[in-house]
């Protein structure tokens, strides 16, 4: 508890740099990180993160200074050249966009490790820490570094701001936005620059190799739980913010513990988290939807089987054993036994001396069911021109999804028709 109350007590000033330029960075970069992952171009981001290394090279070979202002500059430059070469190359030759970012990236990558090792055996004194880009080392952030980091991560949160519609339109609908006369190639060229310019500013706390984690990881976490882009700019934001604090905190009650690398490993953590947990588009919650679909229908089908030898002989109540329903549709005994029993439960079915009936509720959805089935068949024949002995199987599975508006729109197409394609009559 001491080391948590020194932390957020702030009072250390080498605890505000590094905290607030984590949380500036990784918040950030996640920003601009929901818009490159709706554009479908989450490698660009890795592909930028190690072609900016040359970059920082360059910069300091020709300035021959660490200053934080001239080395993102230079990496600024390198990181927007590779995603010039990334477009040139996949829109003059056969080549696709993933094989041109992998010979971006290596190439990139391979002449700013040249130009590092040059650095290294140079022996200028003053390229101590240069490496640190690779890796990345949000613990020596100082005051110069946070008033660069701070300024470019405000142009950047401005920028998404000014533009915001403008960008929503290109991730959505480019074709709608060249329609109305977008300058989209402008646009383009804006998203690249954002995109540039939130790597080369988290780049000095998890490094190029880390780099594309904090820019995509926040973005697809927050996806996960909503479908309003401002609310998964803002979750994004938030859970870049939170696992920057993190990562700076657990820095600092384990001194042996990189910042960077943390950040990056507590930002995935959340995203696996949302992977699970999120309530409509999550692991979990697609399970569920699963299985409580297989269960619906599996009642339907019971109910539309009651149904239907009720039509037999034009009796609905009566009773019907589990033997009975097995003869006329093969469904695991034990699976059939729970459906009758959940129906029962819920008031569609009624259990005599171990035979079952329906209720009134039950023989209305079974009716329904069975209406739908028959109305999907009749609209196959006759609007797709399929067989009458082909459209079995696609309307066992239809009928449990068609909604009473589609229904209603059926019967007006088809005319309330009286008999499906098999002369049975349509209830």
């Amino acid at each position: 508890m001491k080391e948590f109350f020194e932390f957020f007590s702030f009072a250390d000033a080498n605890i505000r740099y590094v905290t607030l330029g984590s949380v500036l960075l990784a918040s950030s970069s996640a920003v601009v990180g929901c818009f490159t992952l709706l554009r479908k171009r989450a490698l660009v981001g890795d592909a930028v993160a190690h072609a900016v290394l040359p970059g920082v090279c360059l910069a300091f070979i020709l300035s021959g200074t660490k200053n934080p202002f001239i080395l993102l500059i230079g990496a600024f430059v390198t990181g927007w050249l590779s995603l010039v070469a990334i477009d040139f190359i996949t829109s003059r030759s056969r080549i696709k966009e993933d094989t041109a970012i992998g010979l971006v990236l290596s190439v990139f990558f391979g002449i700013g490790i040249l130009l590092l090792t040059s650095i290294q055996h140079s022996g200028n004194a003053a390229q101590s820490g240069l490496d640190k880009f690779l890796f990345g080392k949000a613990a020596s952030l100082v005051g110069e570094d946070l008033i660069t980091f701070s300024v470019v991560a405000v142009l950047l949160l401005i920028a998404v701001i000014l533009y915001y519609k403008e960008l929503t339109l290109l991730c959505f609908d480019q074709a709608y936005a060249r329609t109305i006369g977008f300058p989209v190639r402008g646009l383009e060229l804006l998203l690249t620059t954002l995109t540039v310019f939130a790597v080369v500013v988290g780049i000095q706390a998890v490094g190029v190799v880390l780099m594309a984690a904090m820019l995509i990881t926040p973005a697809a976490a927050a996806r996960f739980w909503t479908e309003n882009l401002k609310v998964m700019l803002v979750l994004a934001a938030f859970m870049g913010a939170f696992s920057g604090i993190a990562g700076a905190f657990v820095s600092y009650t384990a001194p042996a513990m990189p910042t960077g690398p943390w950040i990056v490993l507590i930002v995935s953590m959340i995203a696996i988290l949302s992977f699970a947990l999120a309530p409509r588009r999550g692991w979990i919650a697609r399970i569920l939807r699963q299985r409580r679909n297989k269960t619906r229908i599996l009642e339907e089908n019971l109910l539309k089987l009651l149904f239907q030898l009720g039509e037999l002989r034009q009796d609905y109540e009566a009773s019907r054993s589990l033997d009975d329903l097995l003869e006329r549709r093969s469904i695991p005994p034990k699976q059939a036994l729970r459906g009758l029993q959940k129906l029962k439960r819920q008031g569609y079915l009624k259990k005599e001396n171990q035979r079952w009936l329906l209720t009134t509720e039950g023989e209305k959805r079974g009716r329904r069911v069975v209406r739908l089935h028959r109305l999907w068949e009749l609209y196959l024949t006759q609007y797709l021109n399929l067989a009458s002995d082909h459209v079995h199987e696609d309307a066992e599975t239809i009928e449990h999804i068609i909604t009473p508006e589609l229904e209603q729109k059926l019967l007006e197409e088809l005319n309330y028709p009286d008999l499906d394609p098999h002369s049975a009559r349509i209830p």
